[in-house]
């Protein structure tokens, strides 16, 4: 099974999609450091947030297979610039998480992560499982 390393802005949904992923029952957890898993590296939203600290996301990516983008369908703004997924040296997936909400806008945020140069996108509820299946097939293979 692939390795995933997911990067977002804080409160994207980064460690309820990794509980779900896990089979974990959904319970909040602020994620204060870089959480190694078997299929998963869980990383604090302030990593990306802050480029001090974005090196560290940039070590960690090559200990996985893919590196995911996360978004929430309820973000007013994207925080990956253009065809930045060019930077990588592996697979660039999207994630737009958050799509149940009453708020959400899956349209733009599957544009923004489009924009950011993500070929694959997968639609996500970690409370409805909308998506979850679909990751676990794509990390699979």
């Amino acid at each position: 099974m692939k390795k995933l390393i997911l990067v977002g802005r804080s409160e994207a949904g980064k460690t309820t999609l990794t509980q779900r992923l896990k089979g974990q029952k959904i319970e909040y957890e602020k994620t204060q450091y870089i959480k190694f898993g078997d299929i998963i590296i869980d990383t604090p939203g302030e990593y990306a947030e802050n480029p001090e600290l974005g090196r560290a996301l940039a070590l960690y990516s090559y200990e996985a297979d893919v590196v995911g983008l996360l978004l929430s369908a309820t973000e007013p703004y994207s925080l990956y610039p253009p065809c930045v997924a060019a930077v990588a040296n592996r697979e660039v997936i999207g994630i737009v998480t958050k799509a149940d909400h009453p708020d959400a806008r899956v349209d733009l945020a599957t544009m923004w992560l489009e924009l950011a140069g993500c070929e694959k996108i997968f639609v996500t509820s970690s409370y409805n499982d909308d998506g979850i299946a679909e990751i676990l097939e794509f990390l699979s293979k």
